[in-house]
């Protein structure tokens, strides 16, 4: 039924259907429920994602709009181009998912505080040691400079945050993951909201039922173990 919050069950992991969401909040489709592996893993595979603050419920959401990145609209200023050749980085994947994940969690606390709580923090890395989540990092003179993670089990890559401890260094992240994700014929990137920073790289945004029908298509793709194998990218910019 639609406009109506739901109850998850601790023991049932499916999710209601997505389109009933609520109008307001915008996107709110359930509360309750853990963060277990299997529950998680669903949420993604049926466009939904959880987002809540440290003294709130779990809380799962499904927006009226999505924010997306198809990767051939995903673009580059000349300035970042000319950034890259005076300050060289090397592009690693899964090499150091926990520290990615403890910097998205600590550069929000520093301003808007966090929906990475302790029990977020330890679902993604459950879910990072189950193959499923993964990592990009941008790293500076040997420094973590930069980087992002997100969820990937079919063509579609979720992303969850972004951080920077350099200048331009989030930005170099998304530009390697598009490129990555290129390399593998994988479908667009999840944003899941409407991000303005985002928006000025290409993202754009589209209607739910728009968004779960892209996904839909996309379940098809089958991942390539080899892809989120620890490694570091080669050439990730040419």
């Amino acid at each position: 039924m639609k406009n109506q919050l739901y109850q998850l069950s601790e023991n049932d992991i499916a999710f209601p259907n997505p389109e009933y969401a609520l109008e307001s909040p915008d996107g709110l489709l359930a509360i309750g429920g853990d963060l277990s592996l299997p529950r998680l893993s669903n949420a993604y595979k049926s466009g939904i994602f959880p987002w809540f603050s440290e003294d709130e419920p779990i809380m799962w959401w499904s927006p009226s709009e999505r924010g997306i990145f198809e990767l051939d609209d995903f673009h580059i200023s000349k300035s970042l181009r000319k950034h890259l050749k005076k300050h060289p980085v090397r592009v690693t994947i899964n090499n150091a998912f926990e520290e990615v994940i403890e910097a998205c969690r600590d550069q929000r606390l520093d301003t808007d505080g966090t929906w990475i709580t302790s029990d977020m923090l330890n679902a993604y890395v459950n879910a990072h040691n189950a193959g499923i989540a993964h990592s990009l990092e941008v790293w500076s003179n040997g420094e973590l400079a930069g980087g992002l993670y997100g969820i990937m089990q079919n063509g579609v890559f979720c992303g969850e945050s972004m951080f920077h401890h350099q200048t331009n260094c989030s930005k170099l992240a998304m530009w390697a993951l598009v490129n990555w994700l290129k390399r593998h014929n994988a479908h667009f990137i999840d944003c899941q909201l409407e991000n303005p920073y985002l928006m000025t790289l290409g993202a754009q945004v589209i209607p739910r039922s728009t968004f779960l029908t892209k996904l839909k298509a996309a379940h098809s793709y089958i991942v390539n173990p080899i892809m989120w194998e620890p490694q570091e990218l080669d050439a990730i910019y040419e």
